[in-house]
């Protein structure tokens, strides 16, 4: 068990470093390419936040771990919804715009309800067992191409940054060679991390008599998600709470379109343990956050909101752990 726990940590450590890392060096090659900062943002930065769950989840694939790949994605959008925007509400309430309670929010449950259809293949199309196939998995990636061309439209119509921030910006480059070795450096801590994460979860689920399916739910999707919790709360307490929407919506997008996306394309990824419970409850979750939003107070997601949103995911957990 210790030594399960250990490369628990130690792949989560790696994948968070190597995530961080490869995003820098990526960033800093493409800025030398002469890539704009909004593209950047928008690809490079977002795909950064959203490769811990991409690389735990692909080679969770490869090794046929499905209930850990599926496991870790549900996992990860429910404690976004739930405990990220419910806390970072609890420190400050959250406005939020009408266009992302129209838009953003929206393709956030669409992509809920399609993940949960796609859970209910036995019942939909008279299949032996709930799969994720390839053809699923590249539907999720369409979706997610189509995600990302909105997302450039909607930036390109938005005012542009400031010119001072920009410059002042670009004059701090980090050198080619150093770039490279930050992406390469990057890329080796996270499949390297990831293999251990995978290690480690498995082991402790098969010490403590549970399914991979319930780690992945829990320890797996909190440890993944712990960095977007940290960076919403200090954005709470500075007052830019818009900043936990955004990483939630973006995170939870990524997670589902592109993460398992990518994974169901190299392999199709059976719903071991992953039941209708479990992805009825990350669909309630975003329908609450949207209705929060909406009806109680206008457009603003309360502290007393927050913690009912918080409640809902102790509760969550507590009849995962009665249940396993």
């Amino acid at each position: 068990m210790i030594i399960d726990i250990f490369f628990l940590i130690l792949g989560l450590v790696l994948i968070l470093v190597g995530a961080n890392t490869l995003t820098d060096g990526s960033s800093a090659i493409a800025k030398r390419w002469g890539v704009s900062d909004l593209v950047i943002g928008l690809t490079v930065v977002a795909f950064g936040t959203s490769a811990p769950e991409l690389a735990i989840s692909v080679i969770s694939a490869i090794q046929g771990n499905t209930g850990l790949a599926i496991g870790n994605v549900v996992g990860s959008n429910i404690f976004n919804v739930l405990v990220i925007i419910g806390v970072t509400a609890m420190v400050m309430p959250i406005k939020i715009e009408r266009s992302i309670m129209t838009n953003e929010i929206p393709l956030v449950i669409l992509s809920s309800l399609a993940l949960l259809a796609m859970g209910n293949s036995p019942f939909l199309d008279d299949a032996s067992t709930p799969v994720l196939t390839r053809v699923d998995g590249i539907v999720l990636l369409l979706f997610f191409m189509i995600f990302m061309r909105y997302t450039f439209a909607q930036a390109k119509a938005a005012p542009a940054g400031d010119p001072v921030e920009s410059e002042s910006s670009s004059k701090n480059k980090m050198p080619m060679w150093k770039s490279i070795l930050w992406v390469i450096g990057g890329l080796a801590a996270l499949i390297y991390g990831g293999d251990r994460f995978v290690e480690g979860a498995s082991g402790i689920a098969s010490r403590l008599g549970v399914s991979d399916a319930v780690i992945a739910l829990t320890i797996v999707a909190a440890g993944t998600s712990l960095p977007e919790l940290a960076t919403s709360v200090t954005a709470a307490i500075k007052g830019k709470t818009g900043i936990a929407v955004g990483n939630v919506i973006g995170s939870n997008i990524f997670n589902i379109f592109l993460v398992l996306g990518c994974s169901a394309t190299i392999r199709p990824l059976a719903f071991n343990g992953i039941g209708n419970f479990d992805l009825l409850v990350l669909t309630a979750a975003c329908l609450l956050f949207w209705v929060f939003g909406w009806f109680f107070k206008e457009r603003t997601i309360t502290r007393i909101e927050g913690s009912l949103l918080t409640l809902c995911y102790i509760a969550y957990v507590t009849m995962l752990i009665i249940a396993a």
